[in-house]
């Protein structure tokens, strides 16, 4: 196998170096190395970047012993992107290659998701018009906006524990989107399994989205970062909307997680806002979740219940001239009542968790080059018996990528 790759890349190179190339060959500011054939009839965009991580959590809040340390390859990515025959029929496609990457403990517990998830994008999309877009594939649902920022454009070593327990993550299926200056409307409908998955029951995944813009679009894609690395010249503001209702759902998360034992209908509401302005950045976001049924149980009489309840973000960051940016934030899950008290399952017991964190990050080359650390105090609540305990914890992490 290793002979045939030393083929094929010796075989790239020299198309890339004959006089006589069929190919434009150039590179774009954080945009990676882009291929165009010369007759325009295909383009290819290439990036990859990874994330090296080392963290540490305590025991306790007051015992410093390490209860865990995190040395590895946290993401591994490489990207596709351009488009075939006619520049408004376009393709993304993204790998990812690290075991952290490719979701192996998420998948252990769901027979349709059972292998790893290599594949995170791979859709296809054709514009009707200017403002117009519609897709095909598998990518990201237009969910929460900290969700829908790629992982290499957080401020933060990683997303929320908002994010992790609400977001509503990929699916397969038909996309659509509708951009003006002032507004944006998304919409899918889904298979409602999620990403990889090996097949679909009866009941399709409905997500739609709003956007406001009330002082016109970011600078140069800048609400698809976090941070204020293009240091908005004038104010700029976008508070958004999703609804999402799974119909049959067979994972916990809906898309994401172990298999239920029946299938439930799951309903996510999404409300977050950004804020940007010469440096300062402030995002806020309200997720939650609800289901027709949040406990399943098998004949022997066990349980897997959906995480229902809500989740609050407040983020908050003011990135200095020389690209040294200081950050905040403030993350909490609260479950409702029925997955935590429930006469019927005194087992189930779901726990609130709040985060406290504060970040330090230096762009050497925007998001696409940054060494990053975290300081963070994490508390556990056990709402059910008053009990409380917490952890401190540290990260630190270099990207880099093109």
């Amino acid at each position: 196998m290793k002979y045939y790759f030393t083929l094929l890349w010796m075989a790239v190179v020299n198309l890339v170096l004959a006089q006589n190339s069929p190919l434009s060959i150039y590179t774009k500011k954080e945009k990676g190395i882009e291929a165009v054939q010369k007759d325009s009839l295909f383009s290819l965009q290439f990036q990859f970047r990874m994330q090296n991580r080392a963290g540490y959590m305590s025991t306790s809040e007051n015992d410093f012993t390490p209860d865990s340390f995190e040395f590895r390859v946290r993401r591994l990515r490489m990207r596709f992107k351009g488009f075939v025959y006619d520049p408004r029929l376009t393709y993304h496609i993204q790998l990812s290659f690290s075991r952290g990457d490719m979701d192996w403990d998420g998948t252990q517990g769901s027979s349709i998701n059972s292998s790893p998830n290599v594949v995170r994008d791979a859709v296809i999309n054709y514009d009707l018009t200017k403002d117009f877009k519609i897709s095909f594939g598998q990518t990201k649902l237009p969910g929460n906006r900290q969700r829908v920022i790629s992982s290499g454009n957080l401020q933060f070593a990683d997303r929320s524990i908002v994010n992790a327990t609400f977001n509503i993550d990929r699916d397969f299926g038909f996309f659509a989107s509708y951009t003006k200056n002032y507004f944006q409307l998304k919409g899918a409908i889904t298979s409602g399994e999620g990403r990889n998955s090996s097949k679909s029951n009866k009941g399709l995944n409905y997500t739609g989205r709003v956007e406001l813009l009330p002082f016109g679009k970011f600078t140069a894609g800048n609400d698809e970062c976090e941070g204020d690395l293009a240091r908005e010249k004038t104010p700029k503001f976008v508070v958004a909307g999703t609804y999402n209702f799974n119909h049959l759902a067979v994972r916990q998360g809906g898309t994401l997680g172990n298999d239920l034992y029946s299938p439930t209908d799951i309903t996510n509401l999404q409300f977050d806002a950004m804020f940007k302005y010469k440096g300062f950045a402030f995002y806020q976001e309200f997720l939650s979740r609800t289901a027709s049924e949040a406990v399943t149980i098998n004949d022997l009489g066990k349980t897997r219940a959906v995480y229902t309840g809500f989740g609050v973000l407040s983020q908050v960051s003011y990135n200095l001239p020389s690209n040294l940016e200081f950050a905040a934030r403030l993350a909490t899950i609260n479950p409702s009542k029925e997955v935590y008290d429930n006469a019927l399952y005194p087992a189930l017991n779901e726990k609130r968790l709040e985060q406290w964190q504060l970040g330090v990050s230096k762009y050497f080359y925007g998001h696409r080059v940054k060494v990053q650390g975290n300081l963070l105090y994490h508390i556990t609540k056990d709402l059910k018996y008053q009990t409380q305990s917490a952890q401190w914890g540290c990260i630190f992490q270099v990207e880099l990528g093109i």
